[in-house]
């Protein structure tokens, strides 16, 4: 500390301010409250130190700011510069937006953004996925956190991305980081399959097309079983459903989840519920194929219910740490 005192004058504002070990405005001979002031500008300095400033005189939120700030920029050699828009008054530096302070009474969000802008206020995922069933469940998921979600059917003109990965987390990262590359936005995508151990993890990423170019659910269990006809032992016929969900953005390294559903493949299907290879799974040492559980139970335990909720846990702290 240099004890070198600070000092602004005009007709309507008067500081004295010093730098110190702690930060506090305090007022000289009339009653305003300047405790939402000090609060912000303290968690703008963090750890660095403090101002102690006197207020004299007083006629503006923005001169005692930008006095204050002035103060910090002398002190630790920062570049924040202060500006007002819309009534609001901002703290930058270096072109990133470090501290808004508003009016008492707030300030409207078309005043601020203006009328389009404001209409689309807020972050948005686009869920690399024409499934409107699959969508509502993420719209549910990221509603928590803020976030609105679309879908591919509201960006018709979008290429198809071939899913030439030899991984599940390969075809994901191709779709969510090349639809995000087209777009300029956060893109989610996911790639699920079903690996089973007496075929060495077959049909894996080829599990929508296993039995050919044209397959459809029932040929493709059918060729499932006809490929374990010899495997007897249902302790013998183990199986993962397997899950990579990938979230990619402009700029931004890609999250990651995976998450596994064990189980055995069944000799004969059953249950209604589900799709794809469900009648066939039998799920850990239930007895009960994914097709027998309600849609909650399914959502419940499944391998892509298990990787949502990783993605919940650790998405927030990815978007902080790339920003």
């Amino acid at each position: 500390m240099n004890g070198k005192i600070y000092e602004y004058k005009d007709n309507q504002d008067w500081f004295v301010g010093k730098w110190g070990s702690a930060s506090r405005i305090h007022t000289l001979g009339f009653g305003a409250d300047f405790s939402k002031i000090e609060q912000e500008l303290t968690h703008l300095l963090g750890a660095q130190g403090g101002f102690d400033v006197s207020v004299i005189r007083y006629g503006s939120d923005f001169r005692l700011i930008a006095f204050i700030v002035e103060i910090i920029n002398q002190e630790l050699g920062r570049q924040l510069e202060v500006s007002q828009h819309k009534n609001a008054i901002l703290v930058s530096e270096n072109q990133k937006l470090q501290m808004v302070h508003l009016p008492e009474q707030g300030v409207e969000l078309t005043d601020f953004f203006g009328q389009a802008e404001a209409a689309s206020l807020g972050d948005t995922i686009l869920i690399a996925t024409r499934n409107e069933g699959k969508t509502r469940e993420f719209r549910e998921m990221f509603a928590q956190l803020g976030i609105s979600v679309e879908n591919l059917n509201d960006y018709p003109d979008l290429p198809e991305v071939a899913e030439t990965g030899t991984t599940f987390e390969e075809n994901a990262r191709l779709k969510a980081e090349t639809i995000s590359e087209l777009t300029g936005k956060m893109v989610l995508a996911d790639d699920s399959g079903l690996k089973v151990d007496a075929l060495g993890g077959l049909p894996g990423v080829w599990s929508a097309r296993f039995s050919g170019q044209d397959a459809t659910d029932s040929s493709n269990n059918a060729k499932l079983l006809h490929e374990l006809a010899m495997v007897f032992e249902i302790k013998d016929r183990s199986a993962q459903f397997h899950t990579a969900l990938v979230v990619a953005a402009p700029g931004r390294d890609s999250l990651v989840v995976e998450a596994d559903w064990e189980g055995y493949i069944a000799i004969s299907s059953k249950g209604e519920n589900g799709f794809g290879y469900d009648p066939l799974f039998l799920v850990g040492e239930t007895g009960k194929t994914a097709a027998e559980l309600t849609a909650a139970e399914k959502n419940e335990q499944s391998h892509r219910g298990q990787a949502v909720k990783k993605l919940m846990e650790v998405f927030p702290a990815w978007q902080q740490a790339q920003l």
